[in-house]
């Protein structure tokens, strides 16, 4: 039981970094439309 304990654990690992990858990228992607929302709005687009 120990010897999938341990195999487990890299897999959490790296469905974490995928995850808060995924969530930096969607972030991005959001405040970079928001921006350009409102530079059409300023320019009056």
């Amino acid at each position: 039981m120990s010897v999938m304990g341990a195999n487990s654990e890299p897999r959490v690992r790296e469905l974490a970094r995928e995850a808060v990858t995924l969530m930096a990228f969607s972030a991005a992607v959001s405040v970079s439309v928001a921006l350009l929302l409102l530079l059409a709005y300023g320019l009056g687009l």
